[in-house]
């Protein structure tokens, strides 16, 4: 029999294998249809203890018994590997601009055998392997109208018309659409392979990235951009903002146009002259996201963020700015109108005070000076004596 200390070893021996988890797929790669010039991605999501070892491999279609392993920055640095490893192992292939050699089987492979490695080990029994299959077409040809520029506000705007032609594709033609920005525009939907979308009166907000799109029974969807640009027209921002001092305040700005603009934030310090607002300071947060800028400042100075703020939003075509104001106020700017009441009402009493006693000293006599004698009426006293004496009689 085996002593405890033995029995101890053994069971430590074993914990490694009693705890290890064989790999496993949690997702694996999508088989897709793809046209020359697009690009696609594949995930691969494996589990196990320890976490799997994950590697891409590749082999014809004529050919699927000759795999070769890819690698980040193969193809001309098409190939895009990226691999992270946590609790489980996600690995993304990516691969951009497809020609039509890119068709072919692309495979994950995934192992935590630590014989995986071992070139005397078949990688049949230490590796697990998931497939999709990548099918590359030649991608239709479509002939669209060269890009637009919409010129400044002059009065007369004249109309503008997009246009896209499908001249050549291997699949059958089924329907046409336009897009502007990624959003479908309505009533767009045509079977004709001629499209036309038409601008009558063309403004800023009209500018974006135009898309005629084609699709087809047994082929994925074909498209072509037409760029309409212009300069920016900031339409919304705060025209003033009244905070407290130890506040944060927000202002904003949007704009139309396009290309995105390219957005900065200035603060007047004298006359004509602007001082640029970057994130260095700690104090000052910009966010900018296409036709959107937001500038965020936290427990407001009153000394020193009181002032005139600028947006500019620039691009290829132009630019624009607006300005904001900013206003801190103390914190006993709430108790000023009360101040103000009470100050009235003291300076109303010290008038009243000041006025009775001025007033006391001319109608009340000191009780020093002699009484006045009274007056009295001398002829109706003689008339009441005459009257009595003749009673008498």
């Amino acid at each position: 029999m085996l002593s405890y200390t033995g029995m101890l070893a053994l069971l430590l021996a074993m914990l490694p294998y009693v705890s290890s988890q064989n790999a496993g797929f949690v997702k694996s790669p999508m088989s897709e249809i793809k046209l020359t010039g697009d690009a696609f991605e594949l995930y691969c999501d494996v589990v196990g203890n320890p976490v799997p070892e994950i590697q891409w491999w590749y082999a014809d279609i004529n050919r699927a018994d000759s795999f070769k392993q890819l690698w980040d920055g193969a193809r001309k640095r098409r190939v895009s590997i990226n691999t992270a490893y946590g609790a489980n192992g996600v690995s993304v292939l990516a691969i951009s601009r497809l020609t039509l050699e890119d068709a072919g089987i692309y495979e994950c492979r995934a192992s935590n055998d630590p014989r995986r490695n071992d070139l005397r080990q078949n990688p049949a029994i230490t590796w697990i392997r998931t497939q999709a299959t990548i099918s590359v077409l030649q991608k239709p040809r479509i002939n669209a109208s060269d890009q637009e520029i919409l010129q400044p506000k002059s009065g007369q705007e004249l109309p503008i018309t997009l246009q896209c032609n499908l001249t050549n594709s291997h699949s059958t033609h089924r329907e046409t659409f336009w897009m502007k920005n990624g959003q479908e525009i309505s009533n767009t939907r045509t079977e004709h392979k001629h499209t036309e979308f038409k601008l009558s009166k063309p403004r800023t907000d009209d500018s974006g990235e135009y898309m005629c799109v084609y699709t087809f029974k047994s082929a994925p969807n074909a498209n072509a951009s037409i760029e309409v640009k212009a300069a920016p027209e900031i339409l919304g921002h705060k025209r003033s903002e009244n905070k407290k001092e130890g506040e944060n305040a927000t202002l904003y700005c949007k704009s139309v146009g396009y290309p995105h603009p390219v957005w900065l934030w200035r603060k007047k310090v004298g006359r004509g002259s602007y001082i640029d607002i970057d994130n260095s300071t700690g104090r000052f947060f910009i966010i900018n996201k296409d036709n959107f800028t937001e500038l965020s400042i936290i427990s407001l100075d009153i000394s020193t963020d009181p002032g005139e703020y600028v947006c500019n939003a620039s691009n290829i075509i132009g630019s624009k700015e607006s300005m904001t104001i900013l206003r801190v106020r103390s914190h006993l700017a709430p108790l000023w109108p009360f101040l103000g009441v009470l100050a009235e009402i003291i300076i109303l009493v010290v008038i009243i005070v000041v006025y009775e006693k001025r007033k006391r000293p001319d109608e009340v006599p000191d009780d020093d000076e002699p009484a006045a004698p009274i007056k009295t009426n001398s002829t109706n006293n003689h008339k009441e004596k005459n009257v009595r004496q003749r009673n008498a009689n």
